[in-house]
């Protein structure tokens, strides 16, 4: 146990988010996504909602501020936007980081996602509760 690290943040989590450098990008996806197909390292996080996820990862993670978009959703292509990202907003704003949120198509999710340094898998029901995170720098104090 460590002080001050949500408790929802695994060792493995914790270690895959220490590794990552600027410009890294992270994707949290839902139980429906096909995570160990998509190629890059998957962590577990089961029994976890992607919104707290997210939310405990950004009180480590600062976000990328060098780039348009830092914060990409999986829009699902209708005119009425999933609920989830009601959640993603909230959590987003909560956060203190200037998040620049960009919605792209499920395809380009996937493509992005192959991308990315690890695929964190979670228990999340909700459809289209998909997003990928930029990592940012941490400036000296």
């Amino acid at each position: 146990m460590l002080k001050g690290i949500p408790p929802l943040l695994s060792p493995e989590l914790l270690a895959a988010l220490a590794e990552m450098g600027h410009g890294d990008e992270i994707a949290i996806v839902d139980g429906n996504y096909p995570a160990h197909s998509s190629g890059p390292p998957v962590i577990r996080a089961d029994g976890l909602g992607t919104p707290e996820l997210v939310q405990a990862i950004l009180e480590l993670m600062p976000l990328d501020t060098f780039t348009d978009a830092n914060v990409w959703y999986m829009d699902n292509g209708e005119a009425a936007k999933p609920e989830i990202w009601k959640a993603f907003d909230a959590v987003l704003a909560d956060s203190g980081e200037d998040a620049r949120v960009a919605a792209i198509d499920r395809f380009a999710y996937y493509e992005r996602a192959r991308e990315a340094y690890a695929i964190v898998a979670t228990s999340e029901t909700r459809l289209y509760a998909c997003i990928i995170l930029k990592k940012g720098v941490i400036f000296p104090v």
